[in-house]
């Protein structure tokens, strides 16, 4: 089970990707959006490497990035480099697992910085369900469905993950981390179109959530079974109250048990996409998310519900041009400081 979090009382953050291609400026405007609950963000518009899922791919045995897209190539022999992850995998030694900067440069651009105003900071990985199901070898099947690698993957990606918050808590002086896995694919639960075995999904979690010290929450922004992913007890889920926020409610029971136990949901109130962004207004959003608040809170107790809230974007914001994200996360913080009685 992954440890919970301290209830971070309504505070806004971030989800992950920012159109900036600058880190400099990506770090600095998270940390003055968001100073309580920044966040180390992904830039994909810099290129293909700091894209989602190859992002991630740096210690996949067998990985071969052509033509845009990352494949695996069993023609070699793997079995070293899938016996070092299995062996890494039980010592806990997450050395080898982290991003290069060309991978990652708003992470190593946050791990630069002193953050003396921030309670927790957060960072994104790629989740096995969505690593899985968008590599694919040289037959276009996706790895999730062999066995070798269903097996490493969440075991790599933990470790990836354990790497992270190392670093976080070390370089930055934070002492509570939240790695997030962004799971798309998640919407997949449920589809005999794209299958994904909801028992590979449920140890893979615990596999990882064996590894990471602290929190490890789950991304993802479109409709899926939230009473499944509820049931996995991530320290925080992050969704697209915005889009699905008709259909998470439908899980009303789930979800009050959900936030009894400890566990935060990152209500994403403000859409990421532009267009639709510009359709609303912040007494539109404020009063969606109050709605939300009100249909929640009519089978628990108020206050339990906003110390284990945050208010986020729908998802990340690399569509949209720089000035809009900047609008759209200083959206999210005005209706966290709205709620938390600050404006």
């Amino acid at each position: 089970m992954a440890a919970w979090i301290t209830p971070p009382g309504t505070l806004a953050t971030g989800v992950g990707a920012l159109p900036h291609r600058d880190p400099a400026a990506a770090c600095d405007t998270v940390l003055r959006i968001f100073p309580e609950f920044p966040f180390a963000p992904t830039l994909p518009n810099r290129g293909l490497q700091e894209q989602i899922v190859i992002m991630d791919s740096e210690p996949l045995p067998g990985r071969v990035i052509a033509e845009g897209r990352l494949t695996v190539d069993r023609e070699g022999d793997l079995s070293r480099a899938m016996e070092q992850i299995y062996l890494d995998y039980l010592e806990k030694d997450a050395a080898r697992y982290g991003p290069s900067p060309a991978y990652a440069s708003g992470f190593h651009e946050m791990m630069g910085r002193r953050l003396p105003a921030a309670r927790f900071l957060k960072c994104q990985v790629t989740g096995p369900v969505t690593f899985g199901m968008q590599v694919v070898d040289r037959d276009r099947k996706p790895i999730a469905y062999d066995p070798q690698y269903a097996d490493i993957l969440p075991k790599m990606m933990g470790l990836r993950a354990r790497f992270s918050e190392q670093e976080m808590r070390r370089r930055t002086g934070v002492k509570e981390t939240l790695v997030v896995l962004n799971e798309p694919y998640l919407a997949t639960l449920g589809s005999s179109v794209v299958p994904v075995d909801p028992g590979w999904v449920r140890s893979g979690w615990e596999e990882m959530a064996a590894v990471v010290d602290g929190g490890l929450g789950v991304h993802c922004c479109a409709n899926t079974d939230w009473g499944f992913v509820l049931s996995l007890d991530p320290s925080v889920l992050s969704l697209d109250a915005f889009g699905t926020g008709r259909e998470v409610l439908l899980y009303l029971d789930q979800i009050t048990a959900y936030l009894e136990r400890g566990g935060v949901i990152a209500w994403g109130i403000v859409p990421a996409d532009a267009a639709t962004f510009a359709r609303e207004t912040l007494e539109s959003l404020y009063g969606r998310y109050r709605a939300i608040r009100d249909a929640v809170t009519a089978r628990m107790d108020p206050e339990v519900f906003d110390s284990h809230s945050l208010i986020t974007p729908t998802c990340g914001i690399q569509g949209a041009d720089e000035a809009t994200a900047v609008r759209i996360m200083e959206t999210a913080a005005a209706i966290a400081g709205r709620v938390r009685g600050a404006e």
